[in-house]
């Protein structure tokens, strides 16, 4: 059987995002391919080898116990990431003395296009894929990267396909002097879950229970990182503008909780903005199916696989056209907002609110799309027919 060994910066149970939603997904569903990965540890309470659905997990890096997010950004953990860019290639070198790897796969180019390329210089013979999910913008990232600058460089060269998550992703490729037949554009897919819901009743009215939802309310939600990027400083600002019975459900953790936090103290919306803290993958959806307006205002975006699951969920959406965004939120599927402008969400809510056919047409319309156009069933045969059997 073939070998893929995959870099990866983080991977299941913890600190799960888009990136390393869409190996599991994919991984999933491809039973001829063995596929390994080096990826961070941070709790000692993990295995330093472990195999979750197809991907033998082999973790490396400092430790400590059951760490929270702060935590994670905090000495002595915080040196993980700098770490991992040569700690990885590595760890890599000796798995391929073992295993003997056919390909690779690095999981963005800002987390593992240096360990990656650190790897190549010493197994010539390998091809791997590069994979562009980046959420930040690239003169951002290009920024950070600058003091790994050839190696960095080199990741986007030696790549024998880089596949993009969206057009905006592709064109930053192109400016990596990446040639137009070796970029592969295959889009991420939405939560399986939210495309076929199968929490029961019982569940739900459970979990509303838990936040005390009463009939009367009104949740909006936004299940992303609690990052700058994700503006939820401009949805707390606009939950100000809008009436009483409006709450804001905050699902996952960040380092902006904190800001947040004050924020909403500062604005007196303690009783209307509720910090779930992390969830589980698995449970997410059940969130958006209590909620009623998926709102996530973007100041960047890769692609966006929380909008999709929200679309998927048949919830209406706000949000701007920031990045990656654009090629699927319109007036078609969403309420269009500009960043960073908290009085066109509060305005974009209360027209949600007043137009009940309208919403009915538009999250059905998104909910199709999202079903024909970004399904992990396609997403897969696309990774293996475009990706996979260039570097096999």
């Amino acid at each position: 059987m073939k070998k893929i060994l995959i870099f990866s910066l983080s991977y299941y149970p913890n600190n799960v995002s888009g990136a390393e939603a869409a190996i599991r997904e994919i991984t999933d569903r491809i039973d001829d391919v063995e596929f390994h990965m080096v990826t961070l540890r941070y709790n000692s309470d993990l295995p330093r080898a472990e195999k979750i659905g197809n991907v033998l997990i082999h973790r490396i890096g400092l430790v400590s116990k059951n760490p929270s997010f702060e935590n994670l950004g905090k000495m002595p953990l915080d040196l993980n990431k700098p770490l991992y860019q040569f700690l990885a290639p590595l760890k890599a070198l000796s798995l391929h003395r073992r295993y003997k790897y056919n390909a690779a796969w690095a999981m963005m180019a800002h987390s593992t296009g240096v360990p990656v390329a650190i790897f190549k210089l010493f197994s010539p013979k390998i091809k791997y894929a590069l994979t562009l999910q980046e959420g930040d913008p690239p003169k951002y990232i290009e920024k950070t990267m600058r003091p790994l600058w050839p190696l960095f460089t080199a990741a986007f060269k030696k790549a024998t396909v880089v596949q993009v998550i969206s057009k905006y992703l592709g064109d930053w490729a192109k400016s990596r002097d990446v040639k137009d037949q070796d970029i592969e554009l295959i889009h991420n897919g939405a939560n399986p879950k939210d495309l076929k819901p199968s929490s029961t009743e019982a569940e739900l009215e459970t979990l509303k229970q838990k936040f005390t939802k009463k009939d009367d309310e009104v949740y909006l939600v936004n299940t992303a990182r609690l990052a700058y990027q994700k503006a939820n400083d401009d949805i707390i600002l606009a939950l100000a503008m809008l009436p009483a019975n409006i709450k804001f459900l905050l699902v996952g953790d960040g380092d902006q909780k904190p800001m947040l936090k004050e924020l909403v103290k500062e604005l007196k919306l303690e009783d209307r903005v509720i910090f779930t803290g992390q969830v589980d993958r698995t449970e997410v959806s059940k969130y958006r199916q209590i909620s009623d307006i998926f709102v996530c205002p973007s100041r960047s975006e890769g692609l966006g696989n929380a909008f999709l699951s929200a679309m998927a969920s048949r919830l209406p959406v706000v949000a701007t056209q920031e990045g990656g965004l654009a090629e699927f939120i319109s007036d078609e599927t969403a309420w269009v907002v500009d960043k960073d402008s908290p009085e066109q969400i509060a305005d974009a809510i209360k027209e949600i609110l007043s137009n009940p056919d309208k919403v009915k047409i538009r999250a059905e319309q998104a909910h199709h799309m999202v079903a024909q156009e970004y399904n992990w069933d396609l997403v897969t045969k696309n990774m293996r027919e475009k990706v996979f059997s260039k570097i096999l």
